[in-house]
């Protein structure tokens, strides 16, 4: 007869509950637009084990700019997204839905090559963007408004891809200048190129990044998708309450060790994401605008069509942010 020890049988006894909840996590992936720290609750999550705590295994993708973001969700595969241009493809016949909102306002930092010293000396050059249908894409045209510019006539879009492509392009004089985001704006610094404007400080309300899915994953995985916000959001609470842990996983997912890029992405993500997200119709309805020109089918639409808040009020109900609060107490 065979004979086990006491702590033979714990290890079994582990092993044999540890395999049942490894079996029973839901994988996906998520997509992610950018290496800003906007993007670092997803990285927080994957790396803190967040997203596995409410039975998810969340793999990040990043996927080269909004524009590519949105064409992949559209195409199905990652089946959730943190972008939040999904108007434009919603209107061209794609039912994608944000059921979460993180920024009302775009923080991209303009910068331009050395010798610009105004925006209006931007006339008749080339500004570089992620990419059309991107969030750069929508700052260029509120910039464009601003300035009283025509689109394509009196400034130029190029589209360069991510951050680090377009500046390689500015460095290499092909453009003239850029959108950048809060991380990436002390490495432009120091090559050279000056900031002349924030578009938040335009005091345009827009939609800006959220986490998205489509209508049809939403109503086919809604335990998923509501554990994945549980996740999603925690993490957020995570980044605010453990700065160092945190840090250690923007150097990680942004490729870089340099302490200013750091501490400026830490400190500009407790400035500007919210612990609890809301949606902005009125910003959605500025996006609307901005394409009706273009598309005659945003003149009609609603703000509402673009989201829902079904799950996020799910949460409410269940105390999950009264819970996330009392884990995480603000300082």
């Amino acid at each position: 007869m065979l004979k086990f020890t006491r702590s033979a049988i714990y290890l079994f006894f582990f092993l044999l509950v540890y395999g049942a909840n490894a079996q029973e996590l839901k994988r996906i992936t998520m997509g992610y637009p950018s290496l800003a720290f906007t993007q670092s609750h997803i990285w927080v999550g994957k790396e803190q084990g967040l997203f596995r705590k409410y039975g998810v295994e969340v793999d990040p993708v990043f996927l080269r700019g909004g524009q590519v973001a949105t064409q992949a969700l559209a195409a199905g595969e990652p089946p959730m997204v943190n972008v939040g241009t999904v108007i434009q493809a919603n209107l061209t016949g794609y039912n994608l839905v944000l059921v979460l909102s993180m920024e009302n306002k775009f923080y991209q930092l303009v910068f331009v090559r050395p010798g610009i010293i105004s925006l209006e000396q931007l006339k008749g050059k080339k500004l570089a963007i992620s990419g059309f249908g991107s969030i750069t894409h929508y700052a260029a045209q509120i910039l464009a408004k601003h300035l009283n510019f025509e689109i394509n006539k009196d400034l130029i879009l190029v589209p360069g891809g991510p951050d680090a492509e377009r500046l390689g392009a500015m460095s290499a004089g092909t453009v003239d200048a850029s959108f950048f985001n809060l991380s990436t704006a002390p490495i432009a610094r120091k090559m050279g190129f000056v900031d002349l404007l924030q578009i938040a400080d335009l005091g345009v309300e827009v939609q800006g990044n959220g986490l998205a899915t489509s209508r049809a994953y939403l109503k086919n995985n809604r335990d998923t998708v509501k554990n994945v916000m549980k996740g999603y959001l925690e993490s957020i609470h995570f980044i605010y309450a453990r700065k160092p842990e945190s840090q250690k996983v923007f150097a990680k997912y942004m490729r870089t060790n340099d302490p200013e890029v750091l501490e400026t992405s830490y400190q500009n993500y407790v400035k500007t994401i919210p612990r609890r997200p809301m949606f902005t119709p009125k910003g959605i309805q500025f996006i609307l605008d901005m394409l009706a020109p273009q598309m005659p089918q945003a003149k009609t639409a609603k703000p509402e069509q673009f989201f829902d808040a079904g799950v996020m009020n799910e949460l409410d109900k269940e105390g999950f942010f009264v819970e996330l609060s009392k884990r995480y107490p603000a300082k």
